[in-house]
């Protein structure tokens, strides 16, 4: 946290305007641009939030190799694959159908559009009913596949945190390969529909 805050407050909303103000100026306050992703057109916010993560964890692992973060005082949410799983897959479909994701409906809202407005007033009355449903039974569901042995790969399995780095990397290059690719691929079958429409405008008409 930033030295000038009041329980993180004033940095979190510093930082979060920042955030946004970043988010806007990448085109990600545009619903068109996240459920490009969705269609494998535009890989853009993939590419941008994936290197936002490496960067994260690269540079936390750095500062642990340093002696200048101690790892105890990040915090690490408890291992619940069941959790995560269904999670992923609700908010997923709530980016696919909406065009927005929690931050840059916000980013949308404050760029004068009505639809991120419409999409945080849904957001907001699924948290709602959400915790007004929440009981035992979702409960017992939530905990399912929790992993107790530890919230992290090197705590769960030993896996060595070079390990997990390399594997990082090698994912974010990965991504960025398929991402071009698949961008190439959407930019010659548009390429190709337009020839043929205008093909078929300057054909002459019997």
């Amino acid at each position: 946290m930033l030295p000038m805050n009041d329980g993180g407050a004033i940095s979190a909303l510093v930082c979060g305007a920042l955030f946004g103000y970043v988010l806007e100026n990448a085109g990600f306050g545009s619903p068109t641009k996240l459920t490009a992703q969705f269609k494998l057109t535009d890989w853009s916010v993939f590419k941008v939030m994936f290197t936002a993560i490496v960067v994260a964890a690269g540079g936390l692992w750095l500062l642990k190799l340093a002696g200048l973060l101690n790892p105890d005082q990040v915090f690490v949410p408890t291992a619940l694959l069941m959790a995560a799983a269904i999670g992923g897959v609700l908010v997923g479909s709530g980016f696919a159908i909406g065009g927005y994701c929690p931050g840059t409906s916000v980013v949308g809202l404050f760029s004068g559009r009505l639809d991120a407005g419409v999409f945080i007033v849904g957001l907001l009355l699924g948290t709602f009913v959400f915790a007004g449903l929440y009981g035992p039974a979702i409960e017992a569901v939530m905990a399912m596949g929790e992993i107790e042995t530890g919230d992290t790969f090197t705590d769960a399995w030993g896996t060595p945190e070079w390990a997990i780095m390399a594997a990082l990397g090698a994912a974010l290059v990965g991504v960025f390969m398929a991402g071009s690719w698949f961008e190439r691929r959407g930019k010659g079958l548009v390429t190709a529909e337009q020839a043929v429409a205008g093909a078929s405008t300057q054909a002459p008409s019997r």
